[in-house]
């Protein structure tokens, strides 16, 4: 479901900027304000697949032309957990993110701002406060995606390295998302969707993991929806809210990160 995927974009990426610099990677070296902002970010990303779905939370952002884009992608990539769902899709969304990072303008005050990442940080924060009811209505939602795009070009100008990467990692947690569930998602060489043989499918448990449309599942969260899906999200909320806390108080210089 929509508040579950922006959830668990939103704690994969805190787990990944929290985590990543304990092994001593180097890896999302960010200063706060990156992180809070990649955040929302991830859990924006993290509802794109679910654009091909002409009733998920983005075909209703925009009256009227979201449903439209909902409609098209909805078509072109097959249907519903089809084209949309795919890792060439995440690979196509990342390179998509790297290029629009290299947009920029010269602004007043601000001077030379990333604002290809700018418009997009609109959007997809826009997608995650709605998703998770943050907000009531999706005029508000779109005025904090814009709020928080500013705060971005004040605080977090430096987007080339984080913005793509918190992109690609909410896409690729939404798929991550849907494998476990009973529905699964399309093959990893997809678009060559290779069957099972007839014992795999006739084999109880088996098929399951490996269905005979040729999807893949690891159902451990049922069906889309489930009382076990809602559990696991209330967990990934609570871990947000802690983590997320405790990145806001390293920012106002009251607390520090956890190591």
């Amino acid at each position: 479901m929509g508040i579950n995927h922006a959830t668990s974009g939103a704690a994969v990426w805190l787990a990944a900027t929290a985590t990543l610099p304990a092994f001593g990677t180097d890896l999302f070296p960010l200063e706060p304000a990156g992180v809070l902002a990649g955040t929302l970010v991830c859990a924006g990303a993290a509802l794109l697949p679910d654009a091909d779905h002409h009733s998920g939370t983005i075909a209703h952002s925009v009256p009227v032309l979201g449903r439209l884009v909902a409609r098209s992608i909805e078509e072109e990539s097959g249907g519903h957990r089809h084209g949309a769902h795919t890792l060439l899709a995440a690979v196509l969304v990342s390179v998509g993110a790297v290029l629009l990072g290299r947009v920029t303008a010269t602004l007043p005050v601000l001077g030379l701002v990333p604002l290809g990442p700018a418009i997009a940080t609109i959007a997809l924060i826009c997608f995650a406060v709605k998703a998770r009811d943050l907000v009531q209505h999706w005029g508000t939602a779109w005025l904090v995606g814009l709020a928080a795009a500013l705060a971005v070009l004040v605080f977090a100008p430096d987007t080339s390295g984080w913005f793509p990467i918190a992109v690609g990692l909410g896409f690729v947690t939404h798929l991550a998302g849907d494998l476990l569930t009973v529905e699964g998602v399309p093959s990893l060489l997809w678009p060559i969707q290779i069957r099972p043989p007839k014992a795999w499918r006739r084999t109880p448990g088996l098929r399951s993991l490996w269905k005979g449309n040729g999807y893949i599942a690891v159902p451990v969260l049922g069906h889309a929806g489930s009382v076990r899906e809602h559990l696991l999200g209330v967990a990934l909320g609570l871990y947000c809210v802690y983590a997320f806390g405790t990145v806001a108080l390293q920012a106002l210089h009251l607390g520090a990160l956890p190591h």
